[in-house]
């Protein structure tokens, strides 16, 4: 109950999340144990504090920790996992946090988490009216083209509007690796992953939307990336690296880079 792989399915067909053994069952519910030890007990890797600020906190969140829990559990999720662990761990003040934001289980870097349910709606309105800025670092394989720098990549993904801007490239000719700082206008799921692979540069370690990706091939693109070393790939090089925003409760601009 506490990883939150118990679920009560009452009369009315209502399905909740079960946390603690105090809900007096009636006749016609049905009570749902999701087990699976691989699931509950697997190590989960550390998400790093990088601001808290009372009412919402900042952190570093790693790749393959998830942004929301599944039937199985919720404790390996970002939100949940700081309202058990990441905040005890850190010696911060104990309470409950609201998921205001995603990023792909495959996804790292900076995420915002609320700790009041008004303070969330509050967050969560400010991404909703596009006032929070947020800028993520992708590495390719291969020297990225000009030419798109600075030019808004707007393929439509699920059938809506989605904008997404390269705004510089530095490439390493020892590596052959370019780093990419991105900005997004919209927040599609996988759209950066999607629209740098529409143009062929697919990003490095991603395994859903890599070379074969709709057909396009980015020059010299080795999906295995490390000689041999054929049937590893690393993980997706994609990081939310910046976050502004404007404090509802201060009315300051906040920053946070990593």
């Amino acid at each position: 109950m506490k990883y939150g792989a118990v679920w009560l399915a009452s009369e009315k067909n209502k399905v909740s999340r079960l946390r603690r053994a105090k809900k007096l069952l009636k006749k016609g519910d049905k009570l749902f144990v999701y087990y699976d030890e691989n699931i509950l007990f697997s190590p989960i890797k550390a998400a790093q504090i990088i601001s808290d600020e009372g009412e919402y906190s900042i952190w570093n969140k790693p790749s393959g920790m998830f942004s929301q829990g599944t039937k199985w559990g919720d404790h390996s999720s970002i939100a949940r996992w700081v309202e058990l662990f990441g905040l005890a761990k850190n010696n911060l003040e104990l309470r409950p946090t609201f998921l205001v934001h995603r990023l792909d289980r495959a996804t790292s870097g900076i995420i915002l988490l609320a700790h009041s349910k008004k303070m969330a709606a509050s967050l969560s309105s400010l991404f909703e009216h596009r006032k929070i800025e947020k800028q993520y670092e992708a590495v390719i394989k291969g020297e990225f083209s000009r030419e798109f720098i600075e030019q808004p990549i707007q393929d439509k993904i699920d059938g809506k509007s989605a904008t997404t801007i390269v705004l510089s490239s530095q490439y390493d000719p020892l590596t052959d690796y370019s780093r990419l700082v991105v900005k997004l206008d919209t927040g599609r799921k996988h759209q950066i992953r999607k629209h740098l692979a529409n143009i062929g540069f697919p990003i490095i370690g991603d395994r859903l939307y890599g070379e074969s990706f709709l057909g396009y091939t980015n020059k010299g693109y080795d999906s295995h990336v490390e000689t041999g070393r054929r049937n590893k790939q690393p993980d997706l090089m994609l990081k939310s690296s910046y976050l502004s925003f404007t404090c509802p409760m201060t009315q300051i601009k906040q920053e946070y880079k990593i």
